[in-house]
């Protein structure tokens, strides 16, 4: 099995791989965190760098007993002087599972097609289910399930299409506001609906926290899209997405980090108590854990 994105889970295996979750936070939490990748190894391919993505799966992965080999674009030639599918075929056979963060996601689905082992999709530009995994770990600890209106304020990207399937899985009340040109893909849109129920749109930011518990946020411009940075930053801050400390009353603040603060929010929300985002960050360790042993049972 593979996950390349949130919805290749059916939401009772998606329950399963939360309850996993939970239960090696609590195993971490007493230094007993199992062996369930003992003489196992995880390779890591990485075209685009991360802090929390090559960290969490690398802790996990020794956590669990086994060892994580990291991949960077100097040390293998992913569809650069060999077929992507060569690199899965010839990969799959020294590794147990393969972690690949890359720039398109069809690259993720060829290493999948090839593969004799599990990929995980670690990012691509169309998709981050890792973070959807961890987002939701963190609601359903907050609120003792999903009984709760989260509002997505900020661009439609990756993280954000991956959230709203998610949030379809699992029954969750979302409702996402973006800049007018920077919404959710269509196709991602009917998706949800087929799932359970696709979110609420609006492109006015102050309509969708309205009744919120939750106010979830991402960086305005992502990785790759350098070139749009101007136009972005003007398009979303004239439109008035920056999360204000006013805005939070009792709502919590999610973020997938890194934040660039003063852009998609001020430093103070950040600072905030309402702050769960390094909850999110710690939860992106325990979700993979709990995603691995799933993949490797």
């Amino acid at each position: 099995m593979n996950f390349l994105n949130i919805d290749d889970l059916t939401r009772e295996q998606l329950d399963e791989v939360l309850t996993r979750a939970a239960d090696q936070k609590e195993r971490t939490a007493r230094g007993k965190t199992g062996d369930a990748m003992a003489g196992k190894t995880l390779g890591m391919i990485f075209e685009k760098p991360s802090t929390r993505t090559r960290v969490s799966f690398e802790t996990g992965a020794t956590q669990l007993g086994g060892h994580a080999i990291f991949l960077g674009p100097d040390d293998i030639h992913l569809g650069h002087g060999e077929p992507v599918k060569d690199t899965a075929r010839a990969l799959s056979r020294y590794v147990d599972v393969i972690m690949a963060r890359v720039f398109d996601h069809e690259d993720a689905v060829e290493l999948a097609e090839y593969s004799e082992v599990p990929v995980v999709n670690g990012l691509t530009d169309d998709a981050h289910p890792c973070q959807t995994l961890a987002d939701l770990m963190t609601i359903r600890e907050r609120f003792d399930g999903f009984d709760a209106d989260v509002a997505w304020v900020g661009d439609g990207n990756n993280v954000c299409q991956s959230f709203v399937l998610g949030a379809a899985l699992v029954g969750l009340d979302l409702t996402v506001a973006t800049p007018d040109g920077y919404g959710v893909d269509d196709d991602i849109m009917a998706r949800a609906e087929e799932l359970g129920e696709a979110p609420e749109t609006t492109h006015d930011p102050e309509e969708a926290i309205e009744g919120a518990d939750v106010i979830y946020t991402d960086v305005w411009v992502s990785m790759g899209e350098e070139s749009e940075r101007a136009e972005k930053l003007i398009d979303f801050s004239e439109a008035g997405f920056q999360i204000q400390d006013e805005w939070l009353d009792d709502r919590l603040l999610m973020h997938c980090l890194p934040a660039h603060r003063g852009e998609e929010v001020t430093d103070s929300v950040m600072e905030s108590d309402n702050a769960i985002v390094w909850d999110q960050a710690e939860n992106r360790l325990h979700a993979q854990k709990g995603l691995l042993t799933y993949l490797l049972e």
